[in-house]
């Protein structure tokens, strides 16, 4: 196997495993049997935990972005596009094995002892931002659109992981829109 097919089998055992059970629960030895690869290969690939962590973050960061965005320009109606953000998030929700946000909950668990994982949450946020700030500029609005609807998406990510429920992203998707109409009425 080359390294880039057993890159690729060590991140998606890796991510599995952090996501299911978090980053301190499991053990190399945990991902190497996960990933059938031998520790040696496992270690060649990535010198270490922290650059495993970092790895799988970047890789996912990419990955759930792409299926966000993908979903949103569906929408041909640009204030449509933001507001499906949280349709896409509700369908995350209530996807089989949802643990909340994999950023928000490794920055919890690492996010004070390990530089890595601080900054991959801060480098997702800030794209993740720069996305719907994006969004929010086609529709005809201002920042404050993107940072409220950003507030309002962040907060159903922790409420459906806390409490293992969809209601948190239609909830959100209503506040949206009521801000998205009280800036539109008031001439943004």
């Amino acid at each position: 196997m080359d390294d880039d097919a057993a890159r690729e089998r060590l991140l998606d055992a890796a991510e599995g495993l952090f996501y299911a059970r978090g980053i301190q629960a499991v053990g190399m030895d945990a991902v190497r049997e996960a990933s059938g690869l031998p520790l040696k290969r496992l270690y060649a690939l990535y010198p270490g935990k922290a650059a495993l962590v970092e790895a799988v973050l970047a890789r996912r960061d990419v990955r759930w972005r792409g299926r966000l965005m993908a979903r949103v320009m569906e929408e041909d109606d640009p204030r449509e596009r933001v507001l499906a953000v949280f349709d896409w998030l509700e369908g995350w929700f209530g996807e089989p094995g949802f643990r909340g946000c994999a950023w928000i909950n490794a920055s919890g668990e690492l996010g004070a002892t390990l530089p890595v994982v601080a900054e991959q949450a801060r480098l997702h946020k800030a794209a993740f931002r720069a996305d719907l700030l994006g969004l929010v500029c086609d529709a005809g609005l201002d920042d404050g659109v993107a940072d409220g609807v950003l507030l309002l998406a962040e907060g159903a990510m922790v409420t459906a992981g806390i409490f293992r429920t969809t209601a948190p992203a239609r909830d959100a998707r209503a506040a949206a829109a009521s801000l998205i109409d009280a800036r539109q009425d008031h001439g943004s």
